[in-house]
């Protein structure tokens, strides 16, 4: 059956706008390409892509939502802040973890995570 997850997709409206901001302001690093339509990025093994090929899917539809995990979550939230990253919550915080819900270009939610110890 079901043996791990092969890759996380957000569909976006902008390929270049979406490639600057995961790319630069995120900081993750292309894994590969499909024209200028798909683009993977590496993410601790696993893969997250980027695509404006999915017809079906709209950018922002509050469809599934991925969760990055960071080192220093407020040292996160400040950069991404400086780069002009909107957050639809700063400061969450559950008995595992703290967390922020950044937006992308499209509205796409972003959880950005740090586990407690």
């Amino acid at each position: 059956m079901i043996q791990s997850i092969a890759f996380f997709v957000y569909p976006v409206g902008d390929m270049k706008r979406a490639h600057d901001f995961y790319g630069r302001v995120l900081g993750l690093k292309v894994e590969s390409r499909v024209g200028e339509e798909w683009i993977e990025y590496d993410v601790g093994g696993t893969t997250f892509a980027i695509t404006t090929m999915d017809a079906n899917h709209r950018p922002a539809a509050k469809g599934a939502v991925a969760a990055f995990e960071v080192d220093d979550l407020d040292n996160t939230v400040a950069q991404l802040k400086a780069e002009g990253v909107r957050f639809a919550v700063e400061n969450a915080e559950s008995p595992v973890c703290r967390s922020a819900i950044a937006l992308d270009p499209d509205g796409n939610e972003l959880i950005i995570h740090k586990r407690k110890s």
